[in-house]
């Protein structure tokens, strides 16, 4: 039997002639527009649960009399707490599963240009990136809105592509059985 090879998010003729599913048009490229939902919906959840540790740390400094220039030292700290908590949340969650919460929400995943999941080192590189792109008026997104794979200045550094999840490929990710396959029952 010949294996269903990807190269690119295409698949390969061998691919094409081994499986009536390899023959479907390959999912789309995610664009601008689902991509930022999804990048709102994780800021909102890095932003809260920062917020509702800023609040508890906030009463704690009042009932301890932390003095001000302790407060001070608290705030810097809090914040590099905040830088390393938001590009955690979105290193682990990119190359464990390729989705932080926001993508699995919009249905989105992100793997390398081959398909295969991200390392670690691809995803600080792809994060780095990504807030480089954002910063100067936002001019490394832009070639999202046009390159045939939809790929922003992130995505080309760090050799990554944002691709549509199917239904079935989102419940097997959810279940950790993979697409394709059903789960034994004893």
């Amino acid at each position: 039997m010949t294996h269903a090879l990807r190269v690119d998010g295409v698949a390969t003729r061998d691919a094409a002639r081994a499986t009536p599913a390899a023959e479907a048009e390959p999912l789309p490229y995610a664009g601008l527009v689902t991509r930022t939902i999804a990048f709102v919906v994780d800021a909102a959840l890095i932003d809260g649960v920062a917020a509702l540790l800023a609040a508890v740390v906030g009463v704690l400094a009042t009932l301890l009399h932390v003095s001000s220039g302790d407060g001070k030292v608290l705030a810097v700290v809090g914040g590099g707490l905040f830088v390393a908590w938001a590009s955690l949340y979105f290193v682990v969650f990119w190359s464990t599963t390729g989705q932080t919460p926001g993508d699995r929400l919009m249905r989105i995943r992100v793997t390398r240009s081959d398909g295969l999941p991200l390392r670690p080192r691809h995803a600080v590189i792809r994060l780095v990136t990504l807030v480089a792109a954002i910063i100067p008026l936002g001019a490394g997104i832009i070639p999202i809105l046009f390159t045939r794979r939809r790929r922003g200045l992130q995505d080309f550094v760090a050799g990554t592509v944002v691709t549509q999840v199917s239904a079935d490929a989102q419940a097997a990710v959810a279940s950790r059985v993979p697409a394709g396959h059903s789960r034994r029952r004893a």
